[in-house]
């Protein structure tokens, strides 16, 4: 009933940085303990909504789902078109683009461990679930994604001709009297995507003990990115590297968006519309700017970063934080991010020595999961 009202709003509609989260959604989820995550050590179990219990019928339909170019109102895009596996799910460009061609005003995220999230997309703090996410690419229109607003029977209508998913919908939800449904769309693809578990890379194998599996200049970047001289962790911590995650025994996530001085383009804080952070929905001054930390896991592939693709390389990470802050000489976002007075107090600069920065780098790079970038059973499944 959640997906059901969310999308009738959606379509009537359309810790310097804590936020506090609405009624229900995280609190209301719960654990399947039946379904066999087989996690690696130190990952905890994900929380799975009550009404949305995994199953393996339901993850392979999902993975279907997920891959179907039909899931677009033209038929030309599918949820992979803009979440490749080969990146991390994400797609490489600055600015995602969707199946009529719009250009958004973001950066298409990761998709890697993104059961354990507390909120979805860079920033917006109502959608608590994936299931309340998934909604958004397919019938949002602001930008448009996959362009399906006021199009659920032709939806419906494609999927049924589908002989495979005559049998695939009935089992994964079964005694379901009318299974193809845009509700059972929408839980199948979060439940394929709650699989989507990244835990593999070197510095994973070295974290278990494997003290060889990343080198002396990764090690020396680890210490760095922990210390304060540089601040990273603070917003990309534990086993994500990311300072808003839930799982079972912490069912609930405080929620925490930053400004990390991107733009001033007004000398008060401004950030050009529409990419303007949480304070797009609430409206209050002081979250002007403010986006959602991503993991840094597999980030050595899902070039450019941050919300806009606006840092093409790891360099200019770097150079934008040690700076404490971008400066943009001229033009319509001239301003000097440095001195925005919404940043975070964690962007405070830093000055790093050519090693230094090398191994940051290094280690940056013992991040990236080769393992779940080719696991097949992310891969596409249709011939």
């Amino acid at each position: 009933m959640r997906i059901l009202a969310l999308l009738a709003a959606l379509l009537a509609a359309c810790g310097d940085d804590a936020a506090t989260p609405p009624d229900g959604g995280v609190e209301d989820a719960g654990v399947d303990a039946a379904y066999p995550w087989n996690l690696p050590a130190g990952f905890p179990i994900p929380i799975v909504p009550a009404d949305n219990p995994m199953s393996a019928d339901k993850v392979a339909l999902g993975r279907r789902l997920f891959y179907d170019k039909r899931m677009s109102g033209n038929q030309t895009f599918s949820c992979a078109s803009c979440h490749e596996q080969s990146k991390a799910f994400a797609d490489g460009l600055a600015l995602a683009v969707g199946s009529t061609g719009q250009v958004h005003p973001r950066n298409s995220m990761s998709l890697a461990n993104v059961a354990y999230l507390g909120r979805f997309t860079w920033a917006n703090s109502l959608l608590p679930e994936l299931e309340d996410q998934a909604i958004v690419p397919m019938f949002g229109f602001e930008p448009v994604e996959l362009g399906l607003r006021n199009m659920e029977g032709v939806l419906l209508a494609r999927l049924s001709a589908e002989p495979l998913y005559q049998e695939l919908f009935p089992k994964a939800f079964p005694g379901d009297p009318a299974p193809i449904s845009v509700a059972n769309v929408v839980k199948a693809i979060a439940a394929f995507e709650r699989t989507m578990i990244s835990a593999n890379s070197p510095f994973d194998r070295y974290q278990r003990g494997d003290t060889t599996a990343i080198s002396d200049s990764a090690k020396r970047g680890n210490e760095l990115f922990s210390s304060e001289k540089c601040e990273c962790f603070h917003c990309h911590s534990g086993f994500n590297l990311q300072d808003v995650v839930r799982y079972v025994g912490k069912p609930t996530a405080e929620l925490r968006f930053h400004n990390t001085g991107l733009y001033n383009i007004d000398g008060l804080g401004g950030y050009p519309a529409p990419n303007r952070g949480i304070y797009e929905l609430s409206l209050m001054p002081a979250d002007m700017g403010r986006f959602r930390a991503p993991t840094l896991r597999n980030i050595a592939v899902t070039a450019p970063y941050f919300h806009d693709g606006s840092a093409a390389t790891l360099d200019d990470v770097l150079d934008h934080y040690a700076a404490a802050g971008r400066t943009i000489e001229s033009g319509p976002n001239a301003g000097v991010g440095s001195a925005n007075p919404y940043k975070s107090s964690f962007i405070i600069g830093f000055t790093l020595s050519a090693q230094e920065r090398d191994d940051l780098k290094a280690f940056f790079r013992s991040l990236t999961d080769d393992v779940f970038l080719t696991d097949p059973r992310f891969s596409d499944p249709w011939p």
